[in-house]
């Protein structure tokens, strides 16, 4: 078996507020970019194995080996062999790892048969991260929550090109979020989004910008060339470090 777990974008991130729990409260648009993507190949075997090619992947534990581990504790499946061929960079805010992951769940979910429905799937990859149930369905969603709360929006970018540079720098998730400054007046994204595309780049943003910035120039000149281009819009994705630019299609 043989998957294409995707990219998404984020159309706006607001933080509304901390949580008791540590996590925040946000808002966002998630957008799926299916022509970017990693390679996932399932297969069955004697004991459980993961390996890996393409962009290295640090740490001893890849998402994939989480997604396994708790779908073999909770449906007690065969063992298989995953390998991941890594496109998408990590660390830079387009949702790679929680693709992979989610993607796994599907995979072990079609190879074995198990017929679990995806609002099972989506709890279920909550447990792995926040951004996980999203790509359980991988259509665009208003999400809210720490992820976990998602509902439908009519958002279609189909007519456009969406441009992504990877500046190549890895931001923790943990120290994008150390810095911010919530604000729950910052919540009217849903109205936003059904702006005119034009009217976007005054209206629309992602309050991690404003930080990393000020600490990766790099991150900003990128944005600037994307307008420069001729971008209609242009953002950093989650906490970053890519960003993207949407442009008319020639």
């Amino acid at each position: 078996m043989i998957l294409y777990p995707n990219a998404k974008i984020n159309l706006g991130l607001n933080i509304l507020s901390k949580r008791d729990d540590g996590f925040h409260n946000l808002i966002s648009v998630f957008y799926p970019v299916y022509n970017y993507f990693d390679i996932l190949e399932i297969i069955p075997a004697k004991k459980f194995l993961f390996t890996s090619s393409g962009l290295n992947i640090p740490g001893k534990t890849n998402l994939c080996e989480k997604a396994y581990a708790l779908m073999s504790s909770k449906y007690n499946v065969d063992p298989i062999h995953i390998h991941l061929h890594k496109n998408i960079p990590i660390g830079s805010g387009l949702g790679g790892g929680s693709s992979d992951a989610s993607f796994v769940l599907k995979g072990i979910n079609q190879l074995f048969n198990l017929n679990i429905d995806n609002n099972i799937l989506q709890n279920i990859s909550l447990e792995i991260g926040a951004d996980c149930p999203f790509f359980i369905q991988n259509k665009v969603k208003l999400v809210s929550g720490i992820g976990d709360v998602m509902n439908d929006i009519d958002l279609d970018l189909s007519e456009y090109e969406i441009r992504i540079i990877n500046t190549g720098i890895h931001i923790s998730t943990k120290d994008a979020f150390s810095e911010i400054v919530c604000d729950e007046t910052n919540n009217s994204l849903q109205n936003l989004a059904s702006l005119p595309i034009e009217k976007w780049k005054d209206s629309i943003t992602n309050d991690f910008e404003k930080n990393l910035f000020k600490k990766y120039p790099q991150i900003k000149e990128s944005k600037k060339k994307l307008y420069d281009s001729g971008a209609i819009y242009s953002s950093m994705t989650g906490t970053g470090s890519a960003v993207y630019g949407v442009f008319k299609k020639a």
